[in-house]
């Protein structure tokens, strides 16, 4: 039905797909599998017409299709539900379930049509809300539902599910499965793309796994692989054992408390404290809460149970409360939420320290500051000039200078999220070091990354989150290995080694 062949994409001088393929046959439930930033999500766009390959071919039912927009894709009967929701929140859930109008006669659209052909759909999925409520009320677990309800009206030929379960309880999760099984017992091709490896062994029928770009495992019988397999076909060969963790002296007086926090559709509940002199991560796949404590650190997180206490007993009711309080909040997201790009890299480097804690007083000297830039610099070693046009820098240069305004600051607690994101492996090594020396400052430092080698190689302990929850924490044994398949464990089903965080 779906076959993809030598797909090739290029964004700027990195591969997000190196002649990649897949193969989806009538009737089967396909996964695709990989590591984030493997190529999943670029080969998914290819499908369905969001990006044009620079190379490679797709066929569907056996004849090549170029589809220029998704509404061509749509009409050939592909549809996607992506994990990105994509719901009208002001429009009720029929509106969103007929976004481009529904049945009726004489160019009038009949409300009571809308519901009879709704129903059955509805239904399937248990999805009992009422058609005319505003989205914007509903849960995301029915939000996510209404997504694929939306997908299965088109009468779609392939069915791609760009992580479905992500945002739903294990109820839900389970019909679902039913549900998938089903359209594919009835002719559908189903592409299923999933972290949950577990969920993978249950559902599909084939599995693809890609890495770095490339297809590495090509349309495999489900019963002839297993998680641990998968895993190290994502991975790459068996994992290397832990890193010897080095022994840093812990500062008790400079800690982070989260005390049964909730924040809604977030947290759980969750209580964790992170010392001074210790790196700690925190790991989850997309939405499983891990996110939210960094925001709850940074006073950006609205709770409604709970207390987050810093250094000295403060607790952030706001990020300007929190930066007061010693807290540098490190973004992945250096252009959106990093930097000033069409400032000169001096102003920057001092922005936090001049303008948000207002430390070099109402006539800041210019001299002054950019002497410190200068310093900062030279520490990171930067490859730019106090007086270079920060857009001007590689993306490594970049992140270090998000760094440096936080350094700038001397805060007390470190909050990175994906702090290496995008950068060469040399702007890589050196920040991890000056991680490490953070750490032997006695600073806080909480780590998110995607990158589960990051974790490994700078972390004392991970905390790894499901659901809102804390479910395992990782020291002794902290292995690519072992933190992939702790947060790849399937809705619902509990590790038998999870622990209580410290």
């Amino acid at each position: 039905m779906l076959k993809a062949s030598g797909l090739v994409k290029h964004y700027g001088g990195v591969a997000a797909l190196d002649a990649a393929g897949i193969t989806v046959e009538r009737g089967e439930v396909h996964a695709l599998v990989g590591e984030n930033g493997a190529g999943k999500s670029t080969l998914v766009k290819i499908i369905s017409g969001v990006v044009r390959p620079d190379g490679g071919t797709v066929e569907l039912d056996d004849a090549p299709v170029a589809f220029a927009n998704t509404r061509q894709a749509a009409e050939q009967g592909i549809a996607i539900v992506s994990q990105e929701l994509m719901t009208y929140p002001d429009l009720t859930v029929l509106e969103n379930l007929f976004p481009l109008g529904g049945p009726g006669r004489f160019g009038l659209v009949s409300t009571r049509a809308m519901e009879r052909r709704a129903a059955p759909v509805l239904a399937g999925l248990g999805l009992e809300v009422d058609p005319h409520a505003r989205v914007a009320a509903l849960p995301l677990a029915d939000r996510q539902l209404l997504e694929i309800c939306r997908a299965l009206l088109q009468d779609p030929r392939v069915l791609i599910l760009d992580e479905p379960t992500s945002a739903l309880p294990r109820a839900a999760s389970d019909r679902l499965a039913e549900t998938t099984k089903r359209l594919a017992g009835r002719g559908l091709a189903v592409l299923y793309i999933s972290h949950f490896l577990g969920e993978v062994m249950r559902i599909a029928q084939r599995v693809t796994v890609l890495r770095d770009g490339r297809t590495v495992l090509a349309g495999e019988e489900i019963g002839k692989v297993s998680v641990d397999s998968l895993v190290t076909a994502m991975l790459g060969g068996s994992a290397p054992p832990a890193a010897a963790r080095r022994e840093r002296a812990l500062h008790g007086a400079a800690s982070v408390t989260l005390t049964g926090v909730s924040v809604p559709g977030r947290l759980r509940d969750v209580s964790l404290t992170a010392s001074g002199g210790e790196i700690v991560g925190l790991a989850g796949l997309q939405g499983a809460g891990h996110l939210a404590v960094l925001d709850a650190v940074c006073g950006r997180a609205r709770q409604t149970a709970g207390t987050v206490r810093l250094p000295g007993g403060v607790v952030p009711r706001s990020p300007r409360q929190a930066v007061a309080a010693g807290v540098a909040y490190v973004s992945g997201d250096r252009k959106g939420r990093g930097l000033m790009l069409d400032q000169p890299l001096w102003e920057n480097a001092t922005a936090v320290r001049r303008l948000g804690l207002g430390r070099d007083g109402p006539l800041p000297s210019r001299r002054r500051m950019v002497a410190r830039a200068a310093d900062l610099i030279e520490r990171l070693r930067i490859r730019g000039g106090p007086h270079t046009t920060v857009a001007r820098l590689s993306g490594g240069n970049q992140q270090k200078v998000v760094l440096a305004k936080w350094l700038d600051a001397d805060p007390a607690v470190f909050v990175l999220d994906d702090p290496t994101r995008g950068v060469d492996v040399g702007a890589r090594a050196e920040m991890h070091e000056i991680v490490r020396g953070l750490a032997g400052e006695g600073k806080v430092v909480l780590l998110a990354s995607t990158d589960l080698t990051e974790l490994v190689d700078l972390c004392d302990r991970v905390l790894v989150f499901r659901r809102g929850r804390v479910t395992e924490e990782i020291a002794a044994e902290l292995t690519e290995q072992n933190l992939s398949l702790a947060m790849n464990a399937s809705p619902g089903e509990e590790p038998g080694t999870a622990q209580e965080p410290r």
